[in-house]
C-alpha cells in the first residue's frame, strides 16, 4: 500500500518502479483522483467556515432586530448545508476510489532487484551440492509420484474420489516421512534460528488477506468458506442487482482458508504500535495451506508439486527499516540450512522485477534439484516487503528516540514447503529397487526407520 503523499513527491520513481514490473505508469491517474479529493476537502472547509461566519452574522442581525437580513442569512446557511454535504460526499467517494486503486498496485522493487520480464531474467546467486543424475545414481531416476505409487504409499486416485484433482493421500511410511520433515524444520527454526513457534488460525477474514496483499488482486486464488448466516441475514436491496447484492453479502460473511501461514503470522502485529526494543520479532508455523491455483491450469497436473492442499513451514520477521535488508539475508540462510541438513542439491536465484510477488521489494528463490525431473524447482521464496504490508495493516513501532511512530518492515519466507521437500527426498534418495533411504537428519523423527519400502 502506498502513501499518496509519497507518490506526489516521487512520481517519477513510482512510475519507474511499476514499469520495471511490466505495468503502466499510474501516478497521473492517482494524483488526479487525489486532486479531486483535495478540492472536495477545500470546498467542505470553505463551506464550514462560511457557515460559522454566517452564524455570527445571524446573531448580530437578530440582536439588531433586522429580521429581513437574518432570514436572508439563514437561507444562505441552508444552501451552504447542502453544499457541505455534497463536498463531504465527494471527499468520501474519492477516498474510497483512491484506496481501491492503491490497494491493487504492486510494491516498488528495491533498487538492487534485477530488471527483467519473467523467470528467464532471474539471476543465479550460487549453487550448493552436486545434482544427482542417472550417471551418479547408476539407474534412471523416477519422478516422485512414480516412486510413491510404486511403494503403494501415495494414492492420488483415492484423493480424487474424495476431493477431485490436485490432492493426495499419503499413507504409512510416506505419511510419517512427511510429518518428520515438518517437525525437523520446526525444531531447526525454533531451537537454532531463534523463531517463535505459533499455532495460528487457518481461517481468517478479509482485512487480514488485504494486509498481506492477497486481496484484492488474488481473490480468485483463495478458497472461501461461509456459514449459513450468509443466507439467513441476506436482504435484497432495492435497485441493486441480485448478483451484486449476493456477492457483497458473501464477502461480508466469508472466511478464507490461509494460502500460507504468512497471512496470520504477519497479521499478529496489525493495528498495533510496538516498542523498538521488541524488534525483530520472528515467527514460524507449520500449517496446512490451501490454494485454488486459479492461474495454473495445465501446470504440474501429476504429483505433489502443485496441490490445492499442502503443508508448509513459514517464517515471518517484523523488523525496523534499518535492519530489514540484513534480516532478508538471515532468513534466506535459515531456509538454506534446511536443504543443507537434508543434503539436497539446490541453487539460489534473485528474482527479477517482472517475476517478483505482488508485495515484495526483493525476493530470493531456493530451487531444489529433482533428479526425476532433471531440473531445479522452487521450494522456498524469501521476500522483504519494506513497509508495504505494514501500511495495509497499520503496524507501527516507536523508535527509542523521537515521539513519532514509524511503520515496521515485514519479511516472509518458506522454511520450507514440506510437500516439495518430500518430493525432493523421494527423488534424491530413491534406490534402484524402488525403496527410499531416509536422510540422516530425519533419523530422530522416524523411530529407527531408515528405509521406506513397499507396503506389504
Amino acid at each position: 500500500m502506498y502513501d499518496i503523499k509519497w507518490i506526489r513527491e516521487n512520481a517519477s520513481a513510482f512510475d519507474a518502479g511499476l514499469e520495471s514490473r511490466g505495468a503502466a505508469p499510474l501516478s497521473a491517474t492517482l494524483l488526479a483522483i487525489d486532486d479531486r479529493r483535495r478540492a472536495a476537502i477545500g470546498r467542505a472547509q470553505a463551506s464550514q467556515e462560511r457557515r460559522n461566519a454566517l452564524s455570527k452574522e445571524i446573531g448580530q442581525a437578530m440582536a439588531a432586530k433586522d429580521l429581513a437580513r437574518a432570514e436572508a442569512l439563514k437561507a444562505e446557511v441552508a444552501a451552504l448545508k447542502d453544499a457541505l454535504a455534497a463536498a463531504e460526499a465527494e471527499e468520501k467517494a474519492t477516498v474510497a476510489e483512491l484506496d481501491s486503486a492503491l490497494g491493487g498496485i504492486p510494491n516498488t522493487p528495491a533498487p538492487d532487484a534485477p530488471l527483467g520480464r519473467d523467470e528467464h531474467d532471474n539471476v543465479e546467486r550460487h549453487r550448493v551440492g552436486a545434482p544427482r543424475t542417472a550417471a551418479t545414481l547408476g539407474f534412471a531416476p523416477k519422478q516422485h509420484f512414480e516412486v510413491g505409487e510404486g511403494l503403494g504409499l501415495m494414492d492420488f486416485e483415492a484423493a480424487a474420489r474424495m476431493s477431485g484433482a490436485r490432492f493426495v493421500v499419503n499413507k504409512g511410511g510416506m505419511a510419517r516421512l512427511e510429518r518428520a520433515l515438518g517437525q525437523f524444520m520446526l525444531d531447526l527454526h525454533t531451537q537454532e534460528h531463534g523463531y517463535t513457534e505459533v499455532n495460528p488460525p487457518l481461517l481468517v477474514r478479509d482485512p487480514s488477506f488485504f494486509g498481506t496483499n492477497q486481496l484484492p488482486k488474488f481473490e480468485d486464488d483463495q478458497f472461501w468458506a461461509v456459514t449459513s448466516d450468509l443466507f439467513d441475514n441476506f436482504e435484497p436491496t432495492p435497485g441493486v442487482d441480485l448478483k451484486d447484492a449476493l456477492r457483497a453479502s458473501f464477502r461480508a460473511a466469508r472466511y478464507g482458508l490461509i494460502p500460507t501461514a504468512e497471512v496470520p503470522l504477519t497479521n499478529l502485529v496489525r493495528e498495533s504500535i510496538l516498542d523498538d526494543k521488541e524488534l525483530p520479532l520472528r515467527f514460524t508455523a507449520l500449517t496446512p495451506c490451501f490454494r485454488a491455483e486459479a492461474g495454473s491450469a495445465g501446470r504440474d497436473t501429476r504429483g505433489m508439486i502443485r496441490q490445492h492442499q499442502f503443508t508448509k513451514v513459514e517464517m515471518v520477521s517484523i523488523t525496523t527499516p534499518e535492519t530489514s535488508r540484513d534480516e532478508h539475508e538471515r532468513m534466506t540462510a535459515c531456509a538454506e540450512e534446511v536443504l543443507k541438513r537434508l543434503d539436497l542439491a539446490y541453487r539460489v536465484v534473485t528474482l527479477c522485477t517482472g517475476d517478483m510477488g505482488f508485495g515484495a521489494q526483493k525476493t530470493y528463490d531456493l530451487e531444489v534439484w529433482l533428479p526425476g525431473q532433471d531440473a531445479y524447482r522452487e521450494i522456498s521464496s524469501c521476500s522483504v516487503c519494506g513497509d508495504f504490508q505494514a501500511r495495509r495493516m497499520n503496524a507501527r513501532y516507536r523508535p527509542a528516540e523521537g515521539k513519532s511512530t514509524r511503520f515496521v518492515h515485514t519479511l516472509n519466507g518458506s522454511g520450507v514447503a514440506v510437500g516439495r521437500a518430500l518430493v525432493a527426498v523421494l527423488e534424491t534418495y530413491q534406490n534402484e529397487d524402488g525403496s527410499v533411504t531416509v536422510p540422516s537428519a530425519l533419523a530422530p523423527y522416524m523411530g529407527g526407520v531408515t528405509r521406506i519400502e513397499k507396503a506389504a
